[in-house]
């Protein structure tokens, strides 16, 4: 079988797991169910050009498994189930009829809807199970598994996935080494195909050219796979910044406030094993570009409860940072709840991927690898030569891969040289601080300090003690020096000198 052989032969080890994978999705389907009681959904896009060919090969493996004698496999006996549509491509059409062709496909062709269709066609036939070429990022994906029965409503049937962990790059790779052929639009820069009223070529594969015809590069050469739908209909574009993107840039910010809030991922944290010093660290940077911080709360590792402070806390705040939850663990679930935040699904992020493959090297062997899901069409990859894997920004929200506070100021400074070449984050005018010490009753100190705060609004005025008989400190931030030495000057005039001391 040329497929087989053509794998077996490539170095492309990601492709060859990726390849596996699916071929024992195909054999165990073909185990579970009969050759009459299968069928396959093929549209003649990419991804059921792929799933064709793995097919091919599954079947003949499987054949082959069950010492029956090949006979050279000259057709393919798998029912195949083509949705004829008046507003397909031209182009779409005449590759299915020729491909149904060279492989003696039984083609079914349904020209109405699909449900509709498929339940007439089920009502016909003993198919109790469908290969469709669905992959992680499709609008129809959500929920699914490589074996997922069919939804509510429809007729029963079991959908099989083989490609559901495939990502871009993975479907060109398969096409380019096994050398088969796919729809001749993927060579005019189209590189997710809908119907002739919503798809167009990808302008990011736009060639620059003198003449009065623009010209595209193929698909395959897509470097970026997240923007495969580009050319469909059009998405939310995030700003490049949080809060404001007008012409008046960081000094028109300057007498405004901006807010964020922390959100730290962590059961650990709530059960009182390990102590939340990121959180502190964390407050203390946010305010030393000139934010406030509204609020910063510990949420479990639950992927419903990520979502709900995430929703919450982005729609008042003008960013949130979020940490731990990251990574392969069953208990990462970070990504997910913001991912579930935003209403979008997780995607295979080929990018991101590549980055992981360089930093754990032969622990990233191309399976469904769950930390390289990000959120999908919401994503920003923040690059900083210093930082082995990138930091994520989700539209207002970054997400923080430290574990202690060391890696946090790494990940901090480098955002921080990314604000001021790109304009990330708004700087503020700084807050700045003054902080007092005395060893007056908090009776004493009660009234004339809910006076001051009357008299200086502007002002934070803070006070606690690090234990029940030490001193009360009493802290003063705001963004007016001059502001924090009246009010400091106006408490000490309400008692005898020597009641307060500063210190740093």
């Amino acid at each position: 079988m040329e497929i087989d052989k053509a794998i077996g032969e490539s170095d492309d080890r990601r492709l060859k797991t990726k390849y596996n994978n699916a071929i024992y999705v195909i054999k165990r389907a073909l185990a579970l169910y009969s050759i009459e009681e299968v069928a396959f959904s093929f549209n003649g896009g990419k991804d059921s050009t792929v799933l064709l060919h793995l097919l091919r090969a599954g079947y003949f493996l499987h054949k082959m498994e069950q010492k029956c004698s090949n006979g050279g496999l000259t057709s393919f006996p798998i029912r195949t189930i083509y949705f004829e549509n008046s507003s397909a491509f031209p182009e779409i059409n005449s590759f299915t009829y020729d491909t149904a062709s060279s492989y003696g496909l039984q083609l079914d062709i349904i020209s109405s809807d699909f449900k509709s269709g498929l339940e007439k066609l089920l009502k016909a036939n003993p198919i109790r199970a469908i290969f469709l070429g669905v992959r992680i990022g499709d609008p129809t994906a959500v929920g699914q598994e490589q074996f997922s029965p069919s939804s509510p409503g429809w007729p029963p049937f079991m959908r099989v996935n083989p490609i559901l962990d495939w990502s871009y790059r993975d479907v060109w790779a398969f096409i380019l080494t096994c050398k088969v052929q796919y729809c001749s639009l993927y060579d005019q820069g189209y590189t997710s195909i809908g119907s002739i009223h919503d798809t167009v070529p990808n302008a990011l594969l736009s060639i620059s050219d003198s003449g009065c015809k623009e010209k595209f590069k193929p698909a395959y050469l897509l470097s970026d796979g997240r923007l495969e739908r580009a050319g469909r209909a059009k998405k939310f574009s995030p700003s490049i910044t949080a809060a404001g993107n007008g012409s008046g840039g960081v000094e028109s910010h300057k007498s405004s406030l901006l807010v964020a809030s922390a959100i730290a991922v962590g059961e650990e944290i709530l059960f009182g094993t390990v102590e939340d010093q990121l959180g502190l660290s964390l407050c203390r940077k946010i305010h030393s570009i000139g934010w406030s911080v509204s609020q910063t709360i510990v949420v479990r590792n639950d992927k419903d409860s990520v979502a709900e402070e995430v929703e919450r806390r982005k729609s008042t705040n003008d960013m949130v940072f979020i940490y731990g939850g990251v990574g392969p663990l069953h208990s990462d679930v970070t990504l997910a709840g913001v991912a579930k935040a935003f209403g979008v699904r997780l995607a295979p992020d080929e990018e991101f991927e590549e980055y992981l493959r360089h930093l754990i090297s032969d622990h990233c062997t191309g399976d469904r690898n769950e930390m390289a899901l990000l959120p999908e069409g919401i994503t920003e990859l923040l690059h900083h030569e210093k930082l082995a894997v990138p930091l994520v920004k989700c539209q207002n929200v970054i997400i923080f891969t430290a574990t202690n506070a060391t890696e946090l100021d790494e990940e901090w400074d480098c955002l921080i040289e990314l604000t001021r070449s790109s304009g990330l984050l708004s700087t503020m005018v700084p807050y700045v601080s003054k902080h007092l010490q005395t060893n007056l009753s908090d009776v004493e100190t009660a009234q004339p300090l809910s006076k001051l705060c009357l008299e200086f609004p502007d002002l934070n005025i803070g006070c606690y003690r690090k234990s029940r008989k030490g001193p009360l400190l009493i802290s003063f931030e705001g963004k007016d020096q001059t502001q924090i030495d009246s009010a400091v000057e106006s408490l000490c005039k309400k008692f005898h000198p020597g009641t307060f001391s500063e210190i740093h």
